[in-house]
């Protein structure tokens, strides 16, 4: 199962040298928890360099008390190397990645290593439950029909 078929195609990107309080603003009007640091390649095309969290927000920002937020940039909070997933990559690989990274978002990035997507641990438990589901059912199904025989 590839990643890219599960992943988030709309993927709300920041430049690294946004403002935080631009950044928070714009997570808050566009109701996500993450943006995509991203630099621009040619039409509506995005190379991924880091991601931004509100979480990030809160621990980096307001848990150190900094007073000039218009100053920050989120370029400046990234806390860690970007880690991404290629959508042809297995979705079992992508949650061994995230566990082994301790991320629960990851950009997702075409041959090229544009980006076309995102994928959180959120959207990884819908498809795993989904799946389960349908095992379930298919069971529940052999069940009754052995019980026809």
């Amino acid at each position: 199962m590839a990643i890219g078929k599960y992943c988030t195609r709309e993927v709300i990107t920041a430049k690294p040298t946004e403002s935080i309080l631009a950044a928070a603003r714009l997570m808050s009007q566009r109701h996500v928890g993450d943006l995509v640091l991203a630099e621009p390649v040619g039409d509506e095309r995005y190379r991924p360099v880091g991601v931004v969290t509100d979480r990030d927000i809160v621990l980096e920002i307001v848990a150190n008390n900094e007073t000039a937020l218009e100053h920050v940039r989120v370029g400046d909070i990234q806390v860690r190397d970007l880690i991404t997933a290629r959508e042809s990559d297995d979705v079992f690989d992508v949650i061994d990645r995230m566990r082994h990274f301790g991320v629960r978002r990851l950009p997702i990035v075409d041959d090229q290593g544009l980006l076309v997507g995102v994928i959180s641990a959120d959207d990884l438990l819908s498809v795993l439950v989904d799946s389960l589901r349908d095992l379930a059912q298919l069971v529940g199904y052999q069940c009754l029909r052995q019980g026809d025989i």
